[in-house]
């Protein structure tokens, strides 16, 4: 019998492959768009940062989504310091969601409040994408925009406290293996998972709608 973290894998397979693939991201990391196109989507990956680290302290104490709460990976002070980068000191003014983003942030936000076991999903989809496919974006975007070396404009997918992201996905597929829940909440898990991936993809969509190359 396949282990949880191989039926979380292979169950949202679909939607993750429809999210990396989206004609934004497409378009993005080919470097057809500008900067302000990364800017945008940095300013957008803000709000869903924002819902799911802002209840961790709660949820550290949590026997479900408790032992998913490592210090090394939150990402909101990295993306701050982007954000300040891409947009200005004044960032916070002009920051603004778009309506799918808002979705997106509201949902990762009923769960922190509501069902741990969906938040881990939701945890699950964001932290071990940026430790893997993140990285891509990341080298592109260095390529592409001439950031730093894992400095400024680039920051969020620098994870300084994981030294061997290898072994720390390990760790982190053993935690999903050991989640305290029955079939039925690994099933619905599952499928908060596949709702997290079409939730992703939505703001990819609405920020290739906001960006569409021109023909």
């Amino acid at each position: 019998m396949d282990s949880f973290s191989t039926l979380i894998r292979t169950a949202s397979h679909e939607q993750h492959v429809e999210a990396e693939t989206s004609t934004f991201m497409s378009d993005l990391l080919g470097g057809r768009l500008g900067m302000d196109a990364y800017a945008r989507y940095t300013e957008q990956l803000w709000f869903v940062y924002e819902a799911l680290e802002s209840g961790t302290e709660r949820l550290a104490s949590d026997p479900v989504a408790g032992p998913f709460i490592r210090p090394e990976l939150l990402r909101l002070p990295s993306l701050e310091q982007d954000l300040a980068h891409l947009r200005g000191p004044g960032w916070r003014t002009t920051l603004t969601a778009l309506p799918a983003t808002r979705a997106y942030a509201e949902r990762v936000a009923h769960c922190a409040a509501e069902w741990p076991a969906g938040y881990v999903a939701h945890h699950y989809t964001r932290y071990l994408g940026d430790l893997s496919g993140g990285q891509i974006i990341r080298d592109r975007a260095e390529r592409t925009w001439g950031f730093p070396r894992k400095g400024d404009g680039v920051r969020f997918y620098v994870f300084e406290g994981i030294r061997n992201p290898a072994a720390f996905k390990r760790e982190y597929r053993e935690l999903l293996d050991g989640v305290r829940a029955d079939d039925l909440e690994k099933q619905r898990i599952v499928a908060e998972c596949k709702r997290a991936f079409a939730l992703n993809t939505a703001v990819f969509r609405a920020l290739g709608e906001e960006f569409p190359l021109s023909a």
